[in-house]
């Protein structure tokens, strides 16, 4: 059996959606329409839909990608800001009960994304808000 996440999300810009998660997943949609688009990934295994129209803000505290290395995660941010995309870095933080490297960058329609390495896990947390200062 092969197992694929699938994730559909409301957006009110399929344009600057589609822009905005070539970038962050560094990869072309398998399929546009006028109201669709799907980014069809192998690494990480996810079926990624963004559907027009629709409530675009909902329960979704944050979304993410975990990478396998600090160079994989400053790959993306290079990526990301070569197409105009503003990040914010978080580098050797704690969160989630691990020690962490990570960058944020928002989709036009303000969701949320992490690009993150785990380093270490943690036993304690060490801030609060963790994953709500972007």
């Amino acid at each position: 059996m092969t197992l694929k996440p699938h994730v559909a999300i409301n957006v009110s810009d399929l344009d600057a959606s589609v822009h905005f998660y070539r970038h962050l997943f560094g990869e072309e949609p398998a399929k546009v329409r006028a109201d669709y688009a799907k980014f069809d990934l192998d690494e990480p295994a996810l079926n990624f839909t963004l559907n027009v129209g629709g409530e675009v803000q909902g329960g979704i505290n944050h979304l993410g990608i975990q990478v396998g290395s600090k160079e994989e995660v400053l790959a993306s941010k290079e990526r990301l800001q070569q197409a105009g995309l503003a990040t914010f870095d978080e580098m050797d933080t704690s969160c989630c009960y691990a020690r962490q490297d990570k960058i944020w960058v928002t989709s036009p329609d303000e969701h949320r994304w992490e690009v993150f390495y785990v380093k270490e896990d943690i036993e304690q947390q060490e801030k609060s808000n963790c994953c709500t200062s972007a």
